[in-house]
């Protein structure tokens, strides 16, 4: 029986999408016309034409739509998020000006909830089920405990991955306090809670992460750094790692804009996966989006979108600037030898591909990112019968990739329950997250005041800092991360 639009099922009732275009993102990336998927208790239970249902099911009409996995965030780091759009016109040393050097540790327990709390909410409305929070602003257990409380707070999947831009990594891995909250927090929460270690490695020869590697073999909690950052790392951090053994297929590395093949060679070999942030790569300065190089290598592939500082929340965003991205370079470098691109390698439906399936590869999660029976049930529903861009739907990869957008997000599932339906999010109380964003806002103005808050958003740099490498843990510092790059793009001959 089908129900009004209006009219949000009870939780633990059976839901079937009918009569949909369905991105199954299996193996084969099939596509299915006119099908049904079939949602039981917190799985996909069957996907096909014409499904029989059990009793009492919950029929949502997805004619005319695109049934899909729910999307996955690799990399968000959510805490900054009541920050919406300050750092519009920053580049990357500014905001490692602003968090790491100067201002960072005015954000109190209360705002890092905050952030995640608007930040967890808005990812579901735009369709993104599973986002890794890389909380590196987690000064005390204290800011801890507010990011997980507010993850919780919202009926989402995440990921904590734990940082501390302030205290070195292995500083603060070592710190029993920290060691009981992961331990304590790990304890009997499902698996719509997980978590990973968040830090950068700064080259140095010493290797002083080492422990903090250690830390997290440890505690089994994978890694995700921060990699291939211009003026940040470099692949001199990779080298250590790999020759220290802890590079391992659950590490995440973010951004790997400025490697050389040598790195590359290193990730493939070890199984590990790139996080490619191409809003953040162009504009910030992390170097250009390196999906083509990652592909050449054979390096997994998932997508993130770094932080609402700057950019969107969306991961349609992420998709669309990663394609353009790829494909820009691809005719500039055949511009550039008097040739043309006549089929571009990269494609609408591998793009999905990395905003779904590649976010589940990342993670260690085979039961995410596709609609298959026995998957976990986060599903998406695009459809929005009020837009005339919503039809006619001919490529639903091209669709997902260019003609969608969040508002076009009818309906989203997280372990099977309804978490948005009918264009808005189900026990969002966005009046009470809009005030505890304000606080926070209210807070960090009064803190800075109204000079440095104002100043903040076109900064000048200080003249007493040499910004080498953020991460000022060490005396250390390295000329490496600043060598000139061999072409626009990287090293000479690494297009293709």
């Amino acid at each position: 029986m089908s129900h009004p639009e209006a009219e949000v099922p009870a939780d633990g009732r059976p839901v079937v999408f009918r009569g949909g275009t369905v991105l199954t993102m299996d193996d084969a990336r099939t596509v299915l016309t006119g099908a049904d998927v079939l949602v039981v208790d917190d799985r996909v239970a069957a996907v096909g034409r014409g499904l029989d249902v059990p009793e009492g099911c919950w029929e949502i009409d997805a004619r005319g739509g695109i049934v899909m996995p729910g999307m996955i965030d690799t990399h968000r780091h959510m805490w900054q998020t009541a920050m919406r759009g300050y750092g519009a016109d920053w580049t990357l040393t500014q905001y490692f000006v602003w968090y790491y050097l100067e201002h960072g540790r005015a954000f109190r327990p209360e705002d890092v909830y905050a952030g995640n709390l608007l930040s967890a909410w808005e990812a579901l409305e735009a369709g993104v089920t599973t986002t890794v929070d890389w909380s590196h602003g987690l000064r005390t257990v204290d800011h801890a405990e507010a990011a997980v409380d507010a993850l919780r707070a919202v009926p989402g999947r995440f990921v904590l991955a734990y940082g501390n831009i302030h205290a070195a990594p292995w500083e603060w891995t070592a710190d029993p306090a920290v060691r009981s909250f992961l331990d304590r927090s790990r304890t009997g929460k499902g698996d719509l809670l997980g978590f990973q270690l968040a830090f950068d490695v700064t080259g140095d020869p010493a290797f002083p992460e080492k422990a903090a590697f250690e830390a997290a073999r440890e505690l089994g909690l994978p890694v995700t750094t921060h990699a291939g950052v211009w003026g940040a790392t470099d692949d001199t951090g990779i080298r250590l790692m790999h020759e220290n053994g802890f590079m391992t297929p659950e590490t995440v590395y973010v951004h790997a804009a400025t490697l050389t093949a040598d790195a590359y060679h290193r990730i493939a070999a070890t199984g590990g996966s790139v996080s490619v942030s191409t809003e953040s790569e162009q504009s910030a300065g992390q170097g250009y989006p390196p999906t083509w190089q990652v592909r050449r290598h054979g390096i997994p592939v998932s997508l993130s979108m770094d932080t609402s500082v700057w950019w969107s929340g969306d991961l349609f965003t992420a998709m669309r600037t990663t394609l353009g991205a790829d494909r820009s370079r691809e005719h500039l470098e055949a511009h550039t030898r008097g040739d043309t691109v006549t089929h571009v390698h990269l494609r609408a439906e591998q793009v999905v591909d990395w905003a779904t399936r590649g976010g589940a590869r990342a993670l260690g999660r085979d039961d995410l990112g596709r609609l298959e029976p026995g998957a976990k049930a986060d599903v998406v529903l695009i459809r929005n019968d009020a837009s005339p861009v919503s039809f006619p739907l001919l490529n639903p990869y091209g669709h997902v990739v260019f003609q969608a957008q969040r508002g076009d997000v009818h309906t989203v599932l997280v372990d099977g329950r309804a978490v948005k339906y009918a264009h808005r999010l189900v026990g969002a109380d966005l009046p009470a997250v809009r005030r505890t964003a304000e606080a926070t806002v209210e807070h960090l103005r009064s803190a800075l005041g109204e000079e440095a808050w104002a100043a903040g958003m076109d900064p000048d740099l200080p003249d007493d800092e040499v910004l080498d490498n953020p991460y000022q843990y060490t005396a250390y510092k390295s000329d490496s991360t600043r060598g000139a790059r061999g072409t626009v793009f990287g090293e000479p001959d690494s297009g293709g």
